[in-house]
């Protein structure tokens, strides 16, 4: 008798076997939230938004982490929040009201980078309240985090703010070490070597332009790949 009632406990499904099959639908849907954050659907390579900050600040590389990281840091906190009032605001002052949260945690950041990097803080001038108005998190508080949950809404942030970095990134390494001849202060290249085109605005554009063409170019390929297999 009590081996069948161990045989009929054995069969019935768990709260957390009936709950699997919805974990691991959510770990896939985060992975593919963060991914195209990230890759596919990059802000800057593939939206070609927040390109204002990109070419104005991408003069040296720790600009462009600097930059980056508060892009990541705005982004993603402003998400959260965002997310979590979006059933609160009314429809008519969303947009102000996106603003509203966006602007209070740049303020924050800015007053952290004039504490503590004052040299940072000086070299990103201007583009640090400029974020309040980034098409990047306008973008994504709007399309993204008023329409789904905290969660959703952090990794979405975090991938977007993760793929402005990359780009601002390569693009500053390559403007920093081609234009001055040197990466992070430090000289690499022989004296004389240095094109003084790539680190004024005219080389930004043309940087930037063969990273769309070589991202185009690699997207094109994985997909005939794809298509072959």
């Amino acid at each position: 008798m009590e081996n069948n009632i161990d045989r009929i406990e054995q069969t019935i499904p768990t709260e957390d076997a009936k709950d699997l099959p919805k974990k691991k639908k959510a770990r896939g849907g985060y992975g593919k939230i963060f991914v195209d954050g990230v890759v596919n659907n990059n802000p800057v390579i593939v939206q070609m938004v927040g390109l204002c900050s990109i070419l104005g600040v991408s003069t040296s590389l720790a600009n462009g982490i600097g930059m980056g990281i508060a892009v990541i840091v705005v982004l993603t906190l402003s998400n959260i929040v965002i997310s979590l009032l979006r059933n609160f605001i009314p429809d008519k002052v969303r947009i102000p009201s996106y603003i509203v949260v966006i602007a209070t945690f740049v303020t924050l950041v800015q007053m952290l980078l004039q504490a503590y990097i004052p040299a940072l803080y000086s070299s990103l001038g201007l583009f640090i309240p400029l974020i309040v108005v980034n098409c990047i998190i306008l973008a994504r508080a709007e399309g993204f985090a008023s329409k789904n949950g905290v969660v959703k809404s952090f990794v979405d942030g975090l991938a977007n703010g993760i793929g402005y970095t990359v780009v601002i990134c390569v693009l500053s390494f390559i403007r920093e070490l081609l234009g001055a001849g040197e990466i992070l202060g430090n000289p690499i290249l022989p004296d004389g070597i240095a094109i003084g085109l790539v680190g004024q605005a005219p080389g930004a554009f043309i940087i930037l332009g063969m990273l769309y063409a070589l991202f185009n170019f690699a997207k094109a390929r994985s997909e005939r790949k794809g298509g072959r297999a």
